[in-house]
């Protein structure tokens, strides 16, 4: 029986459009910064620019991948979309919020996963999706991952997120900063991956209010990291700072390799492993 939280196809609708548009603009605001950038240490390297590859998915839906790989800001970044449907597996079911008495989904995202190629430039991540079951609901988040923490940079990665959170309810970006803290965290190393930001999930119910809200979110990381990035990809940077910053990657390849609810969520559904993985930075090195 269809549950009173499950969204129409409307919704559906909606929301898919939504992180299809989120998805185009990003990729032409990240674009400009290449354009906009001439710097020594880049060499002769042309502006970087998208490819999208369209991949399907065994068993229902599937996406584009939009990746830019050797650019003058960006090492690599990632921005994709994906619509996909299909029945949980009957391990995988009970882990799924509506799903355990009807295995059935619908899931819709935009996932961004950004690796700059200079040091001085912060690393950064951005997820929201819409899931649907028996019940539908919204999660996501952002969050920011620099090699060298800058406090003014954080507050204004922060300042903006709470803006965002703020509209949605006067306790939101507590909660939700708090769990990103929670959450953006390896365990096995004991410490933060990144400077955080703000996760949620499970937002059931209202799903105008919803909706609005995740949508909110992506505004909010399309304002401010276009402006971080801005601010810092005309620094230069020393070979030691270049070797540091291979390091801190290996970081962001352990969480999600071994935690990152995405990654597991879309191998256990049969997603596109490669663009599931894109979120792997080109190079990275252990100490």
């Amino acid at each position: 029986m269809a549950s009173e939280h499950a969204p129409t196809d409307a919704g559906k609708s909606l929301t898919k459009t939504w992180f299809e548009t989120l998805r185009s603009r990003i990729c032409a605001a990240f674009e400009a910064l290449e354009d906009a950038l001439d710097h020594p240490q880049c060499g002769d390297l042309a502006p970087g620019r998208f490819t999208f590859r369209p991949w399907q998915r065994e068993g229902g839906g599937g996406g584009v991948m939009g990746l830019m790989q050797g650019g003058r800001v960006f090492e690599k970044v990632g921005v994709n979309v994906s619509t996909v449907w299909g029945e949980f597996s009957p391990q995988f079911k009970d882990q799924i919020r509506g799903a355990k008495d009807d295995p059935r989904f619908w899931a819709s995202g935009v996932s961004l996963v950004a690796h700059p190629r200079n040091p001085h430039v912060p690393p950064a991540h951005m997820n929201t999706r819409h899931i649907v079951t028996t019940e539908g609901w919204f999660g996501g988040g952002a969050d920011l991952n620099p090699i060298y923490p800058d406090d003014a940079e954080t507050a204004a990665f922060h300042e903006r997120l709470q803006q965002a959170c703020d509209g949605f309810a006067p306790d939101a970006y507590g909660r939700f900063k708090a769990w990103a803290d929670d959450y953006f965290f390896i365990p096995h190393r004991g410490e933060p991956r990144g400077v955080g930001g703000i996760f949620y999930d499970d937002l059931v119910g209202d799903f105008d209010r919803h909706f609005a809200f995740t949508q909110a979110v992506g505004e909010a990381f399309l304002d401010v990291y276009p402006r971080l990035i801005e601010a810092k990809m005309r620094q230069p940077w020393s070979e030691a700072e270049r070797a540091h910053q291979l390091v801190r990657r290996g970081r962001y390849v352990e969480f999600n390799l071994i935690y990152d609810r995405g990654t597991h969520f879309g191998l256990k559904t049969g997603g596109n492993p490669e663009a599931i993985l894109m979120s792997l930075p080109p190079l990275v090195s252990w100490p």
